[in-house]
């Protein structure tokens, strides 16, 4: 078993009970940001903390994950449905378990992107979303907010007690806010891709809070390696902090979302070799009515013959034709 799996199944009841409900008004934006809400792919669902609340927004739900412990925590939904499958799955895979070529509506990922070969993982993403306006929605979360006292003694916790614990890659990424990695897709609206800002809060007691950072990876990874980094003098510290052990406390987790959406490149027949300019579909577009035609400023007139089927949308490109105007 690779190491990165062992660790999620060695976290996996732990990861649980620690992780804060995601915020409604991110589900509210992601249904808002899709024109069809048939199906959803949460992909690294872990215990399905957002294919559970996905599916009071689609009507279909399939939430993956490459953990088996992680799946067994997971969230029962009467529309969601969990199986084990690695981000990068062959295409017989993918459409056995996800759906055909151009089937969903939005792939989320809740703080695993950064775990990603991201150049296999978006090809898969482009291949089923569907075709135009498919959205792909990736977040993660920083440190918890308390107050400046436990934040304090939070951040050196993380940078120093278990900094070297950490994968260094995936810190660097997470401290960037997603902000360095790729993200192949167009703007949803004049907002951007982002990273838009949210956060989630919830209510806390000192367990609750040390819970939390028992289920890191870092930690994990230490005590593999026979090292506590909980240690006494940290407990002490976090609880003199915090007060009262009982003592509910607001934690506020700020969440940095990327969100874009897939559209169907045109190229024009009548661009010259090597100087092709790819033109973007309008989401707005529909494939089953009559013959569209769709003004193009640069190149003429784009005519979409009206037999196309929505199912065809992924293999139709050789079909696309321009006309002079």
């Amino acid at each position: 078993m690779a190491p990165r799996t062992e660790l999620f199944v060695k976290q996996a009841s732990a990861y649980a009970r620690a992780r804060p409900v995601y915020p409604a008004t991110l589900f509210e934006m992601l249904a808002a940001a899709t024109k069809k809400h048939e199906l959803a792919w949460d992909c690294a669902t872990g215990n399905g903390q957002a294919a559970s609340m996905l599916s009071e927004h689609f009507k279909s739900v399939v939430a993956t994950d490459i953990s088996d412990g992680q799946l067994a925590h997971a969230i029962p939904r009467p529309n969601v449905k969990y199986a084990k499958m690695p981000a990068t799955p062959a295409p017989e895979e993918l459409e056995r378990i996800v759906g055909p070529d151009g089937s969903v509506d939005l792939v989320t990922v809740a703080q695993a992107l950064h775990w990603f070969d991201l150049e296999k993982f978006y090809a898969v993403v482009k291949r089923v979303l569907r075709k135009p306006g498919g959205v792909l929605a990736a977040w993660c979360c920083l440190l918890p907010r308390v107050s400046p006292e436990v934040d304090e003694l939070c951040d050196r916790f993380y940078r120093v007690d278990s900094g070297p614990y950490w994968d260094q890659e995936v810190i660097k990424i997470v401290d960037a806010e997603y902000t360095t990695l790729p993200f192949p897709f167009e703007p949803v609206d004049e907002r951007g891709i982002g990273p838009h800002k949210l956060s989630m809060t919830t209510e806390w007691n000192l367990e609750d809070y040390m819970t939390f950072w028992r289920s890191c990876s870092a930690v994990q990874t230490a005590l593999d390696q026979g090292i506590d980094l909980l240690t006494d003098e940290v407990k002490d510290g976090f609880a003199k902090a915090w007060g009262p052990a009982d003592q509910m406390r607001t934690v506020t987790f700020p969440i940095a979302l990327m969100l874009g959406r897939e559209v169907f490149p045109c190229i024009p027949v009548s661009a010259s070799p090597g100087r092709e300019k790819t033109q973007h579909c309008d989401q707005d577009w529909n494939p089953m009515g009559e013959l569209t035609e769709v003004n193009s400023k640069e190149k003429g007139t784009l005519v979409i013959p009206s037999l196309i089927t929505e199912p065809c949308f992924s293999s139709f490109a050789n079909m696309l034709m321009y006309k002079k105007d």
